[in-house]
């Protein structure tokens, strides 16, 4: 089974939680997700399944979108909701002018701290497992990006948001920083994924949907979402190959081409405007490889996602 689906993630599951239920649900044993989110986020959670998981090279450095709730007045250890408390309360009525000052500063490339509660490794080690454990966690700066930071709506202490910025960005350290900045404390309180490169919320499904999708077929094949048309409740529920990797145009291979490309060899494929990289069709929706041009129309197969093809 090879393609790509995108699970709506409920509240309370990690990352790794909605893995282990999609490869109980499909039957599948190989399969990965395109990008974490907090166990109280929700969500678009991308997965690739089967031999798809070889696409996860491309998306390390995916830009996401997030609409959230920032709640000022007090920080958390974790920097969000399900932190504990580390200063005290107080009663916080925000001035959307003062607010504005402060976004403002966010915008565009900046130096970010991440959160002590992350996945960032501290020799070798996570912070999260050291924050566990109440040891000192100091984490240097990195350059992040906020392409967008923009406020929908402002009640008393809480401020709703929408985000778009690049790969490596923590919505929670803005909320943090946010709340430090104007004195008062802040913590994410909210967080729900719109969009991770080009998977969208109103293309996911829920796990319920798919495990109903997967009872009402024979989820031991291979969906016709990779090789052909949408026929059964489960493929409605796989990304259409042509819409991955958008910024690699598709080309069409014969049967002879798709024989090389099965052995890892070289070949002469349609020009495309210098494309360095394209995406190997057979058929409309059969994605057999990614390959990558030596000169002219030459391409070489940089990873094949089909063993084998009609």
């Amino acid at each position: 089974m090879n393609g790509v689906v995108i699970i709506d993630k409920p509240p309370g599951l990690t990352s790794h939680d909605v893995v282990g239920r999609v490869r109980r649900i499909l039957g599948e044993r190989s399969i990965g997700h395109l990008g974490t989110l907090d166990p109280m986020a929700t969500g678009v959670l991308p997965l690739v399944v089967g031999n798809f998981t070889r696409l996860a090279q491309f998306y390390l450095h995916s830009e996401k979108c997030y609409e959230g709730t920032i709640r000022f007045g007090f920080s958390t250890d974790t920097y969000d909701a399900e932190g504990d408390p580390t200063s005290s309360p107080q009663a916080v009525s925000l001035d959307k002018e003062k607010l504005e000052l402060v976004a403002a500063k966010f915008r565009g490339l900046i130096e970010q701290i991440p959160p002590p509660f992350s996945a960032k490794k501290i020799k070798g080690v996570p912070a999260y497992k050291l924050a566990r454990k109440h040891q000192e966690v100091i984490l240097k700066p990195v350059q992040v990006e906020i392409k967008e930071l923009q406020f929908l709506f402002i009640d008393k202490d809480r401020v709703q948001f929408r985000a778009h910025v690049a790969s490596g960005t923590y919505m929670r350290s803005v909320a943090h920083d946010m709340g430090r900045m104007l004195g008062c404390g802040a913590h994410l309180e909210v967080l729900r994924r719109t969009a991770v490169s080009e998977f969208k919320l109103d293309e996911a499904c829920t796990l319920e949907e798919l495990g109903q999708a997967a009872g009402n077929n024979d989820v031991g094949r291979t969906p016709s979402s990779v090789g052909g048309p949408f026929t059964t409740d489960l493929d409605k529920y796989f990304v259409h190959p042509r819409k991955l990797l958008p910024e690699f145009p598709s080309v069409a291979a014969d049967e002879t081409t798709a024989a090389r490309i099965r052995a890892g060899r070289t070949v002469n494929l349609p020009e495309l405007s210098r494309a360095p990289k394209v995406k190997v069709f057979v058929g409309q929706s059969n994605l057999i490889a990614i390959a990558t041009r030596v000169a002219g129309t030459l391409f070489h197969p940089k990873i094949v996602l089909c063993n084998s093809w009609s």
